[in-house]
């Protein structure tokens, strides 16, 4: 397994109906990109919201320590 950062862009709402896209990031621990990017999508699965996955690259990351 190896940590991947995923750029998704997330059409939000403001208080005036105007929509406005946000790019955000997530650290997914997956074993491949293509793997990382399906763990993105299961995650957003019945969110109603409209997104769009922009871009999934390896990092160098060891462990994440809580």
């Amino acid at each position: 397994m190896a940590y991947y950062i995923a750029k998704v862009k997330v059409h939000h709402e403001d208080d005036k109906g105007r929509v406005k896209k946000v790019t955000e990031q997530y650290v997914v621990n997956a074993v491949s990109v293509t793997d990382a990017e399906a763990k993105i999508v299961a995650d957003f699965e019945g969110s109603n919201l409209e997104y769009e996955v922009t871009a999934v690259t390896d990092t160098k990351i060891i462990s994440i320590i809580e």
